[in-house]
């Protein structure tokens, strides 16, 4: 057996292992890359630790330790807040709501499955209060994760921008952002016609309720902690019952009565009023850095994440009670996937893995079918893997298949992005898990075979879809 395939099949056990067993990918293709690259490739450990990816490491912790800063000092939880002030108690905009604060925060730097821990339980606590379909309103928030996860400042957009810079290839962020912007808005659109968002035109509105100046404030039901105390790296809260008004730790629900009359007991910031949602000192200092980020890199076009890590420097050291618990909160678990499954990528460049397989795609003799096959290998193993170890892994595999020029690169770095991030829906994926396992409003089994049900359509549909409006007409290139 050759030593290049002897790499793929070693590359295929990991992603099989990892999803059977509880095991970090990561962890895994180090260690793999250890024993292919010194038994299999006769490398030196210097060669070795010499492929990890610096650069993206600085990216991943730059972004999710800024995010964890923004999360702790209550500024997440006032935009969250402040948005559903904003549509004056309109239920029907609730959902949209709910996907542009997902397409914002990831836009920003904010792991999906981050964004889908904050805004799940508040998502499904409307859900359950004002009779919103909860395949509605998690379709949604699923969907505007994926909607912002491809802007140049987000972790998915620094990898794969990064992957394409080491390989030497021409991208365009501003077509790799949007094209997934704009899919996923479609896709949003479609979900909102199918689950019936235009029926909840004609409900009522939310009754604010009355705050103690006077002023109202929108209360937003209960549906698990405020999103300025959700641990981002939790996979799931199990809540105690889809119907019952309860919420996951056993605390009423806050709920927004036509007397305009709060429940005894309730409070927390979604049902301060309206003089609550003054920022503080801090708070304005994040999210002028946020501003910043996005300035100095889009602008300037400096490094994101030491951008991102220097900003969270200045916030932890003008709030260190802000700062308290936010290191445990940058995402550990993916910089080590993300780190790991590159390190692996680049001991099979160095044995001429990624020749081979390019080479072999090439060979096919049809550009577009290979493009089309690509595009389904990230769908099908993203919707039970990781998108961001599939990412990381195919994109060096098709680089030799795109340096033929037979076929437009951005097309297919697009589409194949798109193709492996809007599978997450599936409720074998961390952020379909999360949704599942916060439901409410809905029986949990329901939601999961109809989740389930959408989310194989997903797969079976969007690559094709992507290929037929990207790669296909070739414009993007």
């Amino acid at each position: 057996m050759s030593p290049e395939l002897i790499s793929i099949l070693a590359l295929v056990a990991m992603f099989v292992i990892a999803t059977v067993l509880p095991i970090n990918l990561g962890a895994l293709a180090l260690a793999g890359a250890f024993l292919v690259g010194t038994l299999v490739a006769e490398m030196s450990e210097d060669d070795i630790v010499g492929a990890f990816p610096g650069g993206l490491f600085a990216i991943l912790v730059g972004v999710t330790y800024l995010f964890a800063i923004a999360t702790n000092n209550g500024t997440i939880d006032w935009v969250v807040r402040a948005s559903v002030r904003a549509v004056r108690g309109r239920i029907v905009a609730i959902p949209i709501v709910m996907f542009l604060l997902a397409a914002l925060f990831t836009a920003i730097g904010a792991p999906a499955p981050a964004v889908a821990a904050i805004l799940a339980p508040i998502a499904f606590g409307f859900a359950a209060e004002y009779g919103i379909n909860a395949m509605l309103i998690g379709v949604l928030v699923a969907h505007g994760t994926n909607a912002g996860a491809f802007s140049p400042i987000s972790v998915l957009g620094g990898i794969v921008n990064g992957v394409l810079d080491e390989a030497g290839l021409e991208g365009n962020d501003l077509a790799l952002f949007l094209g997934s912007l704009v899919f996923n808005v479609v896709c949003g659109a479609i979900a909102f016609v199918i689950f019936g968002g235009f029926a909840l035109v004609h409900q009522r509105r939310i009754q604010p309720t009355d705050g103690a100046d006077g002023g109202t404030a929108v209360s937003v039901p209960g549906g698990g902690k405020p999103a300025s105390g959700v641990d981002p790296s939790r996979e799931g809260v199990t809540d105690t019952g889809a119907d019952t008004g309860t919420s996951t730790d056993g605390r009423a629900a806050t709920t927004a009565t036509k007397t305009g009359k709060e429940p005894a007991g309730t409070g927390g910031p979604e049902s301060a009023p309206a003089r609550d949602l003054r920022l503080t000192p801090h708070q304005i200092l994040t999210l002028t850095g946020i501003l910043v980020l996005c300035v100095a890199t889009l602008a300037f076009e400096l490094d994101v994440g030491l951008v991102a890590i220097t900003i969270a420097v200045v916030l932890a050291i003008t709030s260190p009670k802000a700062h308290k618990g936010a290191v445990e909160k940058i995402a550990w678990p993916t910089v080590l996937l993300i780190g790991g499954v590159v390190t692996y990528v680049g001991v099979m460049e160095e044995m001429g893995t990624i020749d081979y397989v390019g080479d072999a795609v090439a060979g096919i003799g049809a550009p577009l079918l290979a493009g089309l096959l690509i595009c389904y290998v990230g769908g099908v193993v993203s919707a039970f893997a990781s998108t961001v170890g599939i990412l990381g892994a195919l994109i060096p595999l098709a680089v030799p298949f795109l340096q033929t020029g037979e076929i437009g690169v951005v097309g297919v770095i697009v589409a194949l992005a798109i193709s492996s991030s809007i599978v997450d829906i599936s409720p074998f994926s961390t952020t379909g898990a999360l949704l599942v396992a916060n439901v409410r409003g809905m029986a949990r089994e329901v939601f999961y075979r109809r989740l389930l049900v959408y989310g194989a359509g997903i797969v079976v549909l969007a690559p094709t879809a992507a290929w037929l409006f990207l790669i296909a007409p070739g414009w993007l290139d």
